[in-house]
């Protein structure tokens, strides 16, 4: 473990520096070239998803998706609401014959309003920028405009992330008894490595990790509360490291903000692991994924790993999409 990987050597009166640090020794820019729009989505290829087609053996589909309806997590903080469903034409319509179709045929059409972050997601490359630069080293205001993502929009994803999915149950393998994590807890390095080594799973090169703390499941046993944007256990600043070393493609939790919260620090601090992940190793992030009956499956198997798919819409220009991820056994 290096310096870095050691969360009782953070500084927590200086994000600033630690998070510069870690930036500067997990920058992947130029790793796939200055015209790069994919980042760690580039680890995974043709054989990495045969290797993972291959962990099909049963035909069995777990959806990862919370619901995406008006009762729904979020607060309205910077504007982000939960889903307005629409019905823009509806049965009643069609019984009443307003609809002006000939020959008796009627339908039922809807709208829905959301932001794209509201529920199940992918935090894309034109997400997060770090001191104005964005993923690749280019400047943000080149990169995000008001017309939208004109670089690295998740559409370039759409057709990518499909892959060998690993689940690493934190919260069963450090609280056995609730299998659920106390807010604030900052998940280090090493417990997502014994957490792998307790689950005898390897993590490999183009791998996505689902990371589940239980965190939804206590949300979902109390009420939202605060699970929007409020504390939570989730990854420490001093993963930065292996989310870089390991060479995994994505990474998702079932949390609203996928670091711990409170961060790390006793000063002002805003997303840190975000700040590295995303603009500098160029990590697309999931958040708030549901991995309760997920974690049920791999458990009843014995089995921690299986074919994910999890491509986002194909919203030109956009710097996240909402999903609805699904594990095949």
């Amino acid at each position: 473990m290096t310096a870095l990987e050691d969360p009782s050597g953070i500084n927590r009166a200086n994000p600033a520096a630690e998070i510069a640090a870690r930036a500067e020794a997990y920058r992947n820019w130029g790793r796939w070239g200055e015209d790069d729009v994919l980042g760690t989505l580039n680890f995974i290829d043709g054989a990495k998803r045969i290797e993972a087609a291959a962990l099909v053996r049963e035909g069995t589909v777990v959806s990862l998706s919370q619901s995406f309806d008006t009762d729904g997590p979020q607060k309205g903080w910077r504007r982000r609401t939960n889903p307005v469903h629409t019905m823009t034409d509806t049965g009643v319509d069609a019984e009443r014959g307003n609809q002006g179709f000939p020959h008796g045929i009627g339908g039922a059409d809807d709208v829905i309003a959301m932001p794209l972050q509201c529920s199940t997601q992918w935090d894309g490359l034109g997400h997060i920028f770090d001191h104005g630069f964005a993923w690749n080293g280019r400047a943000a205001g080149d990169v995000v405009t008001s017309e939208g993502d004109l670089v690295t929009g998740i559409e370039h994803a759409a057709s990518v992330v499909v892959s060998r999915g690993v689940l690493l149950d934190l919260g069963r393998h450090l609280e056995s008894e609730t299998g659920e994590l106390p807010d604030g807890y900052a998940i280090s390095a090493d417990e997502l490595d014994s957490c792998a080594t307790a689950q005898d799973v390897m993590i490999g090169r183009g791998d996505i990790v689902l990371v589940r703390t239980g965190r939804l499941a206590r949300a979902r046993r109390e009420g939202w509360g605060d699970y929007a944007g409020g504390p939570s256990a989730g990854l420490s600043l001093s993963t930065a490291g292996w989310l870089h070393r390991t060479e995994i493609a994505a990474v998702a939790t079932d949390t609203w903000g996928f670091e711990v919260r409170p961060n790390e620090f006793d000063v002002p601090s805003f997303q840190p692991l975000h700040q590295v992940a995303i603009p500098n190793i160029g990590l697309t992030i999931g958040e708030m994924w549901d991995l309760d009956e997920l974690a049920r499956s791999c458990a009843e198997r014995a089995r921690w790993d299986f074919l994910l798919s999890a491509p986002p819409l194909a919203i030109t220009g956009a710097v996240g999409s909402p999903i609805n991820p699904v594990a095949i056994f």
